[in-house]
């Protein structure tokens, strides 16, 4: 279906698989096309709760940019490029359905964009994140410069976009950029230990919960869309199955209306 991904679909959860190993999983306009494809799949898709996106074979999860791609573009070309990403990446972001990252190595310039735009991150134990496009004489074209800042601070940020030096995965973790470090053999089990955990819940109101969550970094009265949120929860089916589980204590079954 997909020249440079692969899927799978098991137990509701949807695992993306950049396949570039030859070429680190680096992200071209074609991985950024098709990453575009598969997420829509997670929107549309009943049978899909939760999704993991991860990269082949242990080097890299995607280290960066296919930088042949920029030869000889003009400052429009490189604006249509930054706003590809930059749209699949918000689709990511603001899914309904929480898509986690699994860091399986390098997550460099496009990469840990692509990482940091999911809803939270693990990684292994080898992961390495950077920003190192000042090298090239470039910035982050696909939000890295904005998630960066918010997820680690303003201080931390500018280092390590002004330096272009990787960090390491314990360093990620001390910053709070990923939530756990697992070996390579353990991570893709962790993650999906937790997102079966997270999509056992009410669908809608996980869809919420990350409306409401991102409103915190969009310039909106996140506490007033809280509010709106938490009222529509009433009007579902799951609100009322999850209230009466509890009071009956038994485990609820949630449907997503």
């Amino acid at each position: 279906m997909y020249d440079t991904l692969t899927t799978e679909l098991a137990d509701q959860i949807f695992i993306i698989t950049i396949n570039r190993p030859e070429k680190l999983n680096a992200l071209n306009k074609t991985v950024i096309s098709e990453l575009g494809e598969a997420v829509d799949e997670i929107y549309v898709n009943p049978l899909i709760r939760g999704a993991i996106i991860t990269g082949s074979g242990n080097r890299a999860f995607a280290a960066g940019a296919d930088i042949r791609g920029f030869s000889g573009l003009s400052n429009e070309e490189g604006m249509a490029l930054a706003n590809q990403g930059m749209q699949v990446f918000f689709k990511i972001e603001n899914s309904p359905k929480p898509i986690l990252a699994a860091v399986n190595g390098f997550a460099l310039g496009g990469g840990c964009e692509l990482a940091m735009a999911c809803h939270f991150r693990l990684c292994s134990d080898t992961a390495q994140f950077g920003q190192p496009e000042i090298s090239l004489g470039l910035i982050p074209g696909y939000g890295g410069t904005q998630r960066l800042t918010k997820y680690i601070g303003k201080g931390c940020a500018m280092e390590v976009l002004l330096t272009g030096n990787p960090f390491s995965a314990q360093q990620a973790l001390q910053w709070g950029l990923v939530n756990y470090v697992t070996s390579q053999e353990e991570l893709m089990g962790k993650t999906k230990f937790i997102l079966t955990q997270i999509i056992s819940k009410a669908p809608l109101a996980i869809a919420k919960c990350i409306t409401a969550a991102n409103a915190a970094f969009d310039n909106l009265d996140g506490y007033a869309l809280e509010t709106t949120l938490f009222g529509q929860c009433f009007n579902t089916e799951d609100m009322k199955e999850g209230t009466a589980a509890f009071l009956e204590k038994r485990k609820p079954v949630f449907r997503g209306i």
